[in-house]
């Protein structure tokens, strides 16, 4: 997830050689590392640098003998990461491990989404050492902190709506919310009125759309994009804006609270590819990366 890079601030490729003295800083100068042993008795190392306000890279690697014969560091890969510091979710976890290298995503089944939230997991060394796996506990259900990652956004103006459209809404929301709970148990009814409803809704989305911009009509969005499972394309309302500047590079990023499908999280990038000026009451509209920590 290089690509990412440039979303904490470092917009410049860089030379190969350059890439190793930025992971060789962090490792030297981590603001925090955790260790937990790995197969084959290695020791699996952490190392977490901050660049900005919340804003920084892991790095994992192994120590392992080197030609020597002394044990030494040797690097797996790298994360640039947003820190999350509000509560998104309490729901059932469940961990999936990526085939080629050590690293875990989370799926939440958080029914405000109507799908499973699939996640990276930023505090992997937690979850690894539990002394109990998680898989065999009898309670599943954790605190999920999300943050996000972007490369491209724009800021849209919000929808004009009265205190009568409000109160609507939220009435609508909680019916839709209690009808994905009962989904959730295997309620027959309320799985067919999901349906018809949502083909009602995509039918007057679709009428309205040939007159009116889908924007006006769509208040927010969360939905899958591309190949990745843990990418999404959002629409959602900014709560608040903060900036935060990248100590080496000296670029500006922007810190966006934002409110999709009534999930609380943050989305972090670079200044120069957000298109609009972001501002309270506004909403945020791109393509992103979810991250996410797990209190364990």
């Amino acid at each position: 997830m290089h690509r990412f890079m440039r979303a904490i601030g470092f917009s410049t490729e860089g030379t190969r050689e350059n890439r190793k003295r930025l992971l060789s800083y962090v490792v030297t100068s981590a603001d925090e590392s955790r260790v937990v042993s790995a197969k084959e008795g290695h020791l699996l190392v952490e190392y977490r640098k901050y660049f900005g306000d919340r804003i920084g890279i892991i790095v994992r690697g192994t120590f392992e003998p080197g030609e020597s014969g002394a044990e030494e560091y040797f690097v797996d890969y790298s994360v640039p990461f947003l820190k999350a510091v509000a509560i998104s979710s309490t729901d059932r976890v469940t961990f999936e491990s990526f085939a080629d290298k050590l690293e875990y995503v989370g799926i939440c089944d958080d029914y405000r989404l109507g799908m499973p939230l699939i996640f990276y997991l930023q505090n992997m060394n937690e979850l690894l050492s539990q002394t109990e796996p998680v898989q065999n506990r009898a309670i599943d259900v954790f605190h999920v902190s999300l943050s996000a990652l972007s490369v491209k956004g724009s800021i849209m103006m919000p929808i004009e709506k009265s205190e009568s459209d409000e109160q609507l809404m939220k009435k609508r929301k909680r019916e839709r919310d209690e009808l994905y709970r009962r989904a959730k148990t295997g309620d027959e009814s309320a799985i067919e009125n999901i349906t018809i409803e949502d083909m009602d809704t995509y039918s007057i989305v679709k009428k309205k759309s040939k007159e009116e911009d889908v924007f006006s009509l769509v208040d927010s969005y969360f939905m899958p994009v591309g190949i990745e499972c843990d990418q999404y394309s959002i629409l959602g309302e900014i709560k608040d804006v903060n900036e935060s500047i990248n100590q080496i590079t000296g670029e500006e990023v922007v810190i966006l609270d934002i409110v999709a499908n009534d999930i609380f999280f943050d989305v972090c990038i670079n200044r120069k590819d957000l298109v609009g000026e972001p501002e309270i009451g506004r909403r945020f509209k791109g393509d992103v990366w979810m991250q996410g920590t797990v209190a364990f």
